[in-house]
């Protein structure tokens, strides 16, 4: 999948014409994260760090650039100021394309997904205090037979979606937030993914 103006419009114009589903669980504290689809070799990829090791919350984990709104931020400021915290890049370097549904998680929060297009010269900072790496996950990977699973488990009677892709795993709520990026905005359609059951070991 190529990185260019065509698949910028095309992303575009599918969140656009997506009818966004905003949950409005006032428990629940305010997050954002940012789905960034930047260039990787003339082809395009989303952006995904593993978070570090030494972090109070989901350590080690993969993650999308993201976290609590301050006070008076809205979803899109609060997107743009955490990718520019956890791995340098500011906003001038990113257009807003649109958001996705509201995810909320067993820990707590609720996630609010924007969707950017990145600059071709894109040259990421990583804060190594929240940020262990970065990684370019074409989005031709999303695309094989088996990037997408769904399972249950005994815990749960809602199913459970992991990501599939270079010889790792993604779990939710990132694995539920990019497959809803993949299907909408990729290829527009109006799939839903707040039902989405998380691993155990991410409810907390």
């Amino acid at each position: 999948m190529k990185y260019n103006e065509t698949l910028k419009d095309r992303l575009h114009q599918h969140l656009n014409a997506f009818a966004r589903e905003s949950k409005g669980e006032e428990d629940l504290k305010r997050a954002a994260v940012a789905i960034v689809v930047a260039e990787d070799a003339g082809s395009a990829a989303f952006l995904l760090t593993k978070r570090a090791a030494k972090l109070n919350s989901h350590g080690g984990q993969w993650a999308l650039p993201g976290g609590r709104l301050d006070p008076g931020e809205t979803i899109e400021q609060a997107a743009l100021r955490e990718l520019h915290e956890e791995v340098g890049i500011p906003s001038a370097d990113v257009t807003v394309l649109g958001r996705l549904d509201d995810y909320p998680t067993r820990s707590g929060y609720l996630i609010s997904p924007v969707v950017m297009w990145a600059a071709p010269t894109l040259k990421p900072v990583l804060n190594p205090d929240e940020v262990a790496s970065l990684h370019h996950i074409p989005l031709n990977d999303l695309q094989q037979d088996q990037a997408v699973e769904f399972f249950t488990i005994p815990e749960s009677k809602r199913p459970v979606i992991r990501l599939n892709f270079q010889d790792t795993h993604i779990h939710a709520p990132t694995a539920a937030v990019i497959h809803q990026f993949n299907e909408v905005a990729v290829h527009g359609r109006s799939t839903r993914v707040a039902h989405l059951e998380q691993p155990v070991f991410a409810w907390r």
